[in-house]
């Protein structure tokens, strides 16, 4: 169920609304849509026809998301969200980031980039690559917690295999924080290197959890054709457009990470930043609706099919107007992202003197 006062609307196929206390996210990816602005309001269209398929005040909106093929979109309708601060991004069919649209007023202050910059020389961007890879094994260990919790009884193997990778991550984790290493280029490949040992730990027990639903042969990334992965890689897609925007409001340069190494057109501070919620986000979305049948695998591998990622972006919006308990606090998941690119810049500025990853309640 959604919170109270929020609600999941499915407009035609390929369009999708969640609308919540906090606002509107808006998801197009139907071909022939056409998305436009009339007055103070965004109206959805089908290409060459008058009849509005859906319509919303623009200053209900704060995201809006649309495939990079067969959408139409005025540039009114685009320099209007960008001048009132929206996030509007441009996703390819596997849910890759293609583009996002950002207003010149967004851009971060000098103080802010420079000590990003400053931070891969120093003991801030260390600490900080450190805190980001330990944040994301927590999360992978709290994931297994949270899917194996009820399999004692039930599966009692399965729960006790669950038990040894949950441990077998934990372990390395708390190798990852006494880490002992001087400068960031030091330990990156240490850190990295654990943080491979922990994957695959982690999927082999995302493996014993899909078993009884669907084949997995285990985490493949670019071309993968299989069901799962196919999923995987079309949320992260999704999830990256949400911390891109985020480290953007928040002053930061997301092509200069600490985690990820940099190189031309490699956002690695987005990526940085997106190891900590991919289990929370993407791994517990998709996994949940395969387990419930939600999402069943086509009978031909290949290309994810629409119906498929129509289903999933429904899942990922809800889970990410979603509340979670974080800090003291009770607060959507999409807004836990943004405090967390805030508290990245506060960090590498000095203003904080630690940085603390987002941990999900199991």
């Amino acid at each position: 169920m959604f919170p109270p006062g929020e609600s999941e609307e499915v407009l035609e196929e390929g369009i999708t609304v969640v609308q919540s206390p906090e606002g509107v996210a808006v998801h197009i990816s139907g071909w022939g849509a056409s998305v436009g602005k009339k007055s103070e309001r965004l109206v959805v269209r089908r290409r060459g026809a008058d009849a509005v398929i859906w319509q919303v005040p623009l200053d209900r909106i704060h995201e809006v998301t649309i495939a990079a093929k067969g959408v139409s979109v005025s540039s009114d309708v685009l320099a209007e969200l960008a001048e009132r601060g929206v996030r509007v991004s441009l996703v390819a069919f596997n849910g890759k980031p293609v583009a996002q649209l950002s207003s010149p007023n967004l851009t971060a202050s000098v103080v802010i980039r420079r000590a990003q910059v400053e931070a891969l020389g120093n003991e801030r961007g260390l600490r900080l690559a450190v805190a980001l890879a330990s944040g994301k094994l927590l999360n992978q260990a709290r994931l297994l917690k949270y899917f194996g919790k009820n399999l004692r009884a039930a599966e009692p193997e399965t729960f006790s295999a669950l038990g040894r990778s949950i441990a077998a991550i934990l372990a390395l984790r708390r190798n990852m924080l006494r880490g002992g290493w001087k400068a960031l280029d030091e330990a990156r490949a240490a850190v990295m290197g654990l943080e491979g040992t922990a994957a695959r730990h982690y999927w082999d027990g995302v493996s014993l959890l899909l078993e009884k639903h669907v084949a997995f042969p285990g985490r493949q990334h670019r071309g993968a054709s299989d069901f799962v992965n196919a999923l995987l890689n079309y949320g992260y897609g999704v999830l990256y457009s949400q911390v891109w925007s985020a480290l953007l409001h928040a002053g930061l340069e997301p092509f200069a990470g600490f985690l990820h190494t940099d190189r031309p057109g490699k956002p690695s501070l987005v990526l940085d930043l997106t190891e900590e919620f991919r289990a929370p986000v993407v791994d517990r979305t998709v996994l949940a609706a395969i387990r419930l049948r939600q999402l069943q695998p086509p009978a031909e591998p290949g290309r994810l099919p629409r119906e498929a990622r129509t289903v999933l972006v429904d899942q990922l919006l809800r889970r990410l107007e979603s509340r979670e308990r974080f800090q003291g606090g009770d607060y959507q998941v999409r807004s836990i992202i943004q405090i967390q690119a805030r508290r990245v810049a506060s960090f590498l500025t000095g203003r904080a003197e630690s940085y603390r990853a987002f941990g999900f309640k199991w």
